[in-house]
């Protein structure tokens, strides 16, 4: 029997990006520490309010009276009630006023933002939100002025950046050496800046950065011209002044040996143009990039009717037989399976809170060391589920035992994450190579067989999950959950499985996944003859 439903396009898993440890969840949480400060910030100015309204009544009141005593001062002060209630207001509500006027309305104000600011993100934080934006800028190949109108797919709350905000992350990128995300967002800053945009940064500032970078990336000429474009607003620039000096040395420099160049060359350029994102260290980021946005799919028409839907009951499993589980092939070489329906919302929220006191910074096996450390490539918030702390936890791992037909007692623990915007895992594999012998030694359980993928959340955009060697995109669908072998049944690691978890554009992603181990599998799934089988 075939189960049919339209094709999905792809998957994930995630991690979040570099130096932004904030999960999903910390950030609502966030949120709500903002509203009650927006709260106990409007009690403050009721009270300040009150208080210069009790101000204001006494004036007016003191005003009329010394305007009638001002007009015949010994009359007014004949008479005895005057004279007593004159004595009276100066000796003692003169001296009430003053102590109304010093009274701090703030100090519950106060009092609540500091026990509040406990919980505030850092200076790490806010770099890291930065290069999230950044990353996610050169994944989806987004202009500046596009993330700036917050025309984002999948949005529901769209959000704008000002100048300020421009300018800060221009900033970010120049700490980092950025010149290229430098050029660009101190640009915007300045179109936003003509454009008329009132902001406390000036033109000054940006330029100044912008010049500097526009150097660092070999463009002399658009250097030299942004530097005397500062200069015209505020001729007393000092650095700007020096750089010019510099900038037309440099030139004349090059002009000199220019001369001596034959014909072709001196039609040549004078400054080498080295412009474009940085160079990186992964070989495969182009590849990645393109397939998290949905481009470069590999699968061909003709590999295509071989992929099929079908009802799956885990071998005659008992528990499948009268209600299979859906079934649905996602990919062919590496084999990756999607079951749907797989896990309900009511067991995803169970997970989810048993999984929200403990998140903790992600981390990844050494293969040096064979234990777990953090990593700059995964940077995320996880939390590790053992089977008998909860009957769901247990009903799930026994789930995909029965499903995939592999021993679960030898698995590591369900891992539980949580990722926002930016979040991303960059390509790896989840097994270990020949020359990381000790990488899962203090389990004991072998190499990793095998992984199967919950999601638990939808996504808004972005957050596929991608197989750079093969051209593969799976996407995440809640409820739904993927499986695929890391190891031939030789026990050779298939090496078309290095997988990436795509950065989130909208919206945030909750997965839990379980590492499947060769230790309790060897009857379950029988070496074969062939290394590549």
């Amino acid at each position: 029997v075939l189960w049919q439903e339209p094709r999905r396009g792809s998957v994930c898993i995630c991690c979040i990006l570099e130096a932004f440890p904030k999960s999903y969840c910390q950030m609502t949480d966030l949120i709500h520490t903002e509203k009650d400060l927006v709260t106990s910030l409007k009690d403050y100015i009721k009270a300040e309010e009150d208080k210069l309204e009790q101000i204001k009544k006494w004036a007016e009141k003191l005003d009329r009276l010394t305007s009638t005593a001002t007009k015949d001062p010994e009359g007014f002060v004949g008479h005895p009630v005057n004279a007593f209630k004159l004595m009276k207001r100066l000796n003692t509500e003169w001296s009430e006023l003053e102590n109304l006027v010093l009274k701090d309305m703030s100090d519950g104000f106060i009092s609540n933002l500091t026990i509040q600011r406990q919980y505030f993100p850092n200076d790490e934080d806010q770099v890291g939100a930065a290069k999230a934006l950044l990353r996610l800028q050169d994944t989806y190949n987004l202009d500046t002025d596009t993330i700036s109108k917050g025309n984002l797919p999948g949005v529901k709350h769209k959000s704008f950046l000002t100048v300020e905000d421009c300018f800060e992350l221009g900033k970010v990128a120049y700490t980092e050496a950025d010149y290229y995300h430098t050029e660009l967002w101190m640009e915007q800053a300045l179109r936003q800046l003509d454009d008329g945009e009132v902001s406390t940064i000036d033109k000054v500032s940006v330029l100044d950065y912008l010049s500097y970078a526009v150097y660092q990336q070999g463009d002399l000429d658009k250097a030299l011209l942004l530097t005397k474009k500062l200069l015209e607003l505020d001729p007393e620039h000092q650095r700007a002044n020096g750089n010019l000096k510099y900038f037309e040395y440099i030139m004349a420099k090059e002009k000199d040996a220019n001369k001596s160049a034959s014909d072709d060359q001196s039609d040549q350029k004078t400054t080498l143009k080295k412009k474009g994102a940085a160079v990186d260290y992964l070989p495969e980021r182009q590849k990645y990039e393109m397939l998290c946005r949905g481009e470069g799919i590999k699968m061909t028409p003709r590999r295509q009717k071989k992929l099929f839907c079908r009802y799956h009951d885990g071998n005659r499993n008992p528990k499948f037989i009268l209600a299979p589980a859906k079934q649905e092939d996602e990919w062919d070489k590496p084999r990756i399976i999607r079951f749907h329906d797989i896990i309900s919302d009511a067991e995803i929220e169970i997970v989810k809170d048993l999984a929200k006191p403990r998140l903790s910074r992600a981390t990844v096996h050494d293969p040096e060391t064979g234990k777990l450390t953090t990593a700059q490539y995964r940077v995320s918030k996880s939390a590790w589920l053992s089977g008998y702390e909860n009957p769901v936890v247990s009903r799930i791992n026994m789930r995909i035992q029965d499903l995939t037909g592999l021993d679960v007692s030898t698995a590591e623990e369900l891992q539980v994450a949580n990722y926002g915007v930016g979040g991303q895992y960059e390509p790896h594999f989840d097994f270990a190579r020949k020359d990381e012998p000790d990488a899962f030694k203090e389990l004991g359980t072998g190499n990793r067989i095998a992984t199967w993928l919950f999601y638990m959340s939808d996504v808004s955009a972005g957050g596929a999950t991608v197989f750079p060697e093969v051209g593969a995109s799976v996407w995440p669908k809640k409820g739904t959950a993927v499986f695929w072998y890391n190891l031939f049944a030789s026990g050779e690691g298939d090496y078309s499985t290095r997988h990436a978890a795509c950065p989130v554009l909208v919206g945030n992603k909750w997965v839990s996944n379980k590492w499947l181990h060769e230790r309790g599998q060897e009857f379950r799934r029988p070496c074969t003859l062939s290394e590549l089988e």
